[in-house]
């Protein structure tokens, strides 16, 4: 018997011959346990696009006298390859600290906007909307301290639904 640690899981592989390499993973079994937040890629024919949605995302973002960032963490596993908003919320462990999920999906990188699909994981769990990655950082600011819940943000979006911030008055 062979065994690897895989995206965080026990892989076995028992036959007669060796293993050589590690067998092809189906799904994963959850979310990984994280500092921060995640931004989950489950689409995988776009480097470029990818690299730059992160590059967006990890930009600070100005505010008068400040420079604010999104505490989050890049997840880019293709065990996560096509999972649906709905197979990603089944994969919330149950003690999960975190209440929102920011997803990279096939609709963030053929947009020219990269709208993420954020995903509620708390009050109402599969509740999703998209938005912009430079919205990324208020999103996960405000709802790591409980300063604003999701549904804010939420209820917010633009007539297209992405949100892309507040108006400013």
């Amino acid at each position: 018997m062979h065994a690897w640690i895989l995206s965080g899981i026990l892989v076995t592989c028992v036959f007669a011959g060796a293993c050589h390499a590690p067998p092809q993973v189906l799904a994963p079994r959850s979310l990984p346990d994280t500092v921060s937040p995640l931004v989950i890629r489950t689409e995988f024919g776009h480097e470029r696009e990818w690299k730059k949605i992160c590059e967006m995302v990890r930009a600070p973002v100005q505010a008068p006298g400040n420079e604010f960032y999104a505490h989050v963490e890049f997840l880019d596993d293709v065990i996560f390859r096509g999972l649906s908003k709905d197979a990603l919320v089944a994969l919330v462990p149950q003690n999960y600290k975190h209440t929102v999920l920011f997803v990279v999906d096939g609709t963030t990188v053929g947009q020219p906007e990269f709208p993420i699909l954020v995903v509620d994981l708390h009050a109402e769990k599969g509740r999703s909307f998209r938005a912009i990655p430079a919205a990324i950082q208020s999103i996960e600011n405000n709802l790591s301290i409980a300063n604003m819940d999701f549904f804010e943000f939420a209820d917010a979006v633009e007539r297209d639904g992405v949100f892309r911030g507040f108006p400013r008055r």
